[in-house]
């Protein structure tokens, strides 16, 4: 595979502002994510700035650890037009690394009550390194789906 991104696209019956809001809340990403593997937030403030932190429990079976966590960084924050954020660790003395990977959410108003949302998953900045040990994308093309329907539940329920 070429491609260095995958993306899945859904239409939700309501206004754009709505489902920015409810992605720019961490402790909504568990109810969100379509493999299972987001626990809870571990940082629960909602997403205001570029550069903001925000980790994540998580678990995974094939993960070491199973149980871990993960330290995300707001790259793009556009309210209510898009919203995304770089994936990494933080290291026991409080250094952060970030892997290259980065999940965005494109939202595209179709009206004052209907929104296009585009979930992307981008690793192209993920280095030689990384890919040696993890294969990419670490999921099938089922989970960006199943995240938008789990997205579409949750903002027609709010």
């Amino acid at each position: 595979m070429n491609q260095e991104n995958v993306s899945a696209t859904l239409t939700v019956a309501v206004p754009a502002a709505k489902v920015f809001a409810v992605l720019a809340d961490p402790t909504t990403h568990s109810a969100i994510d379509g493999t299972g593997w987001v626990q809870e937030a571990v940082d629960r403030a909602p997403l205001t700035e570029v550069g903001q932190i925000f980790r994540m429990a998580m678990y995974h079976p094939n993960h070491p650890d199973g149980a871990y966590q993960t330290a995300n960084k707001v790259q793009v924050l556009d309210p209510p037009h898009a919203i995304g954020w770089l994936t990494g660790t933080e290291k026991d003395d409080g250094h952060l690394e970030f892997g290259g990977w980065i999940w965005r959410y494109d939202l595209a108003p179709l009206g004052p009550s209907a929104t296009e949302v585009t979930l992307t998953y981008d690793w192209s900045a993920v280095p030689q390194s990384i890919r040696e040990y993890l294969q990419f994308p670490p999921f099938g093309p089922e989970h960006l789906t199943n995240s938008l329907h789990h997205l579409a539940e949750l903002v027609s329920t709010r």
